[in-house]
């Protein structure tokens, strides 16, 4: 049997235990131990723990539990609602003001947690019920949510660009510096097509009402200068994070490790001193949820690594990386099709698992054709944003379903579709002007 028959048997039986619903990381754990049972020696057996062992005995990957600590301790306490809160007092007064506070809020507490899904459910949560409330249909709410989630893996820290980093061999501050200006530039999109959104749906609705319905209808809430200072001091602990995380991090003072154990353990001090959030009956959901969703990263990587491992031996990425490279097309040809298979990819498989599996395939490919792998980590990180959020397995959209089950699968489908849109038509821009990510001269690259 040839490699090229080897090839399509492995990756088929990954795919075939990915749709029977077995969890990803035992799916690429069974289908690795099987072929290595089949097709090597006895004595590579004996080596899987020591393999495994050795892959994850990296420090830099202790920054992804920190991180999700991070954000856990700020998502399963009041200080997400007073974000929100905050956040909607200031930006209130703004044509669909509240949906940019949604939009707003999600890229900051994105800023603070890493998880597209954690920021889809903090904010979602309170967001989304507000937004009914205030006559945004169930397409828009449900949409400018799920899409605002995913500013959870572009905008620092994000565990995504983490675990491209350590694939790639790239700088994780890099990485992390990169991600900043398209983080905010697809906030700001996404602002944009809520405000406009937003007031197309008002139109349309005072068109069908009774000249005392539209006057009702009209009445806005007010909040004075002094309730809107008021939250300041709420807001305050949130920025004096974001920024000593940020400082420590772009300054060069510390790793992205140390910088996540320092935002874990400023959020965890956060908390008891601003929530009085401290007692054990209070940290054990914190500290409880934070380990579950630690270990089921970290065994997806585990077994990535192994899924691999097995490839590397049987000569599959070598030949798959071959016959990519030997492909004649031009290099924006090559980037094309390799993001129609992300996007393809993404229909199936969660992100942390298309970039251990497919970077090193797609890598000698954006090598040879010169891309830089950097700005690449948010071309890649803005298609696994797409995967969050378009069918079937688009996690995001599960999250929606969950908070708000009164809204159809249908409907949060069709509100995720404009910002699809937006996302696709941002990664063209930043392909015409690259410099939009790589906007900081070398020299000033944290490590």
């Amino acid at each position: 049997m040839g490699v090229f028959e080897i090839g399509l048997l492995y990756i088929g039986a990954a795919f075939l235990l990915f749709f029977s619903g077995v969890p990803i990381a035992f799916a690429l754990g069974s289908v690795a131990l099987l072929f290595m049972f089949i097709f090597m020696p006895s004595a590579n057996i004996g080596m899987v723990a020591q393999t495994l062992y050795g892959e994850l005995n990296n420090f830099t990957l202790l920054a992804i539990p920190l991180f999700i600590l991070m954000g856990a301790a700020i998502g399963k306490t009041r200080a997400a609602v007073d974000l929100y809160e905050s956040t909607h007092r200031w930006l209130y007064w703004l044509p669909g003001g509240l949906g940019v506070a949604n939009v707003t809020g999600c890229a900051i507490f994105a800023a603070m947690c890493g998880s597209s899904p954690a920021t889809c459910a903090a904010i979602g949560s309170m967001g989304i019920p507000e937004m009914r409330k205030r006559g945004y249909s169930a397409e828009l709410a449900a949409g400018l949510i799920a899409a605002g989630g995913t500013l959870g893996i572009l905008i620092p820290p994000s565990i995504t660009l983490i675990i491209y980093g350590i694939i790639t061999e790239q700088s994780i501050g890099r990485l992390f510096m990169a991600g900043v200006v398209p983080g905010i530039m697809l906030a700001f999109f996404f602002a944009l097509w809520v405000v406009y959104a937003s007031v197309r749906e008002k139109r349309r609705a005072l068109a069908g009402m009774s000249p005392s319905q539209a006057a009702l209808s009209q009445t806005e809430e007010h909040f004075s200068w002094r309730e809107r200072f008021e939250t300041i001091p709420r807001l305050m602990p949130f920025m004096a994070l974001i920024v000593v995380v940020m400082a420590a991090m772009y300054g060069g003072w510390a790793t992205p490790s140390e910088v996540a154990g320092i935002g874990a353990l400023g959020a965890l001090l956060m908390v008891a001193l601003v929530y009085g959030v401290y007692r054990w009956r209070d940290l054990k959901d914190i500290l409880s949820g934070a380990a579950r969703e630690s270990c089921m990263i970290m065994m997806i990587i585990a077994t990535a690594f192994l899924f691999t491992y097995v490839m590397s031996y049987l000569h599959i990425t070598q030949s798959a990386t071959e016959w990519v490279v030997s492909l004649p097309l031009s290099k924006w040809a090559y980037l094309f099709w390799v993001n129609v298979l992300l996007v393809v990819l993404g229909f199936f498989l969660p992100p942390v698992a298309i970039i251990l599996m497919v970077t090193p395939v797609i890598l000698p490919g954006l090598q040879a054709h010169g891309f830089d792998l950097i700005w690449y980590g948010v071309i890649m990180t803005i298609l696994m944003e797409m995967g969050l959020i378009h069918p079937p397995v688009g996690l995001n959209l599960f999250v929606i379903n969950g908070i708000a089950p009164d809204i159809t699968f249908k409907q949060i489908v069709y509100g995720v579709i404009p910002f699809i849109v937006i996302m696709v038509l941002s990664i063209v821009l930043l392909a015409v002007f690259p410099q939009i990510v790589m906007w900081l001269p070398d020299h000033m690259y944290g490590k």
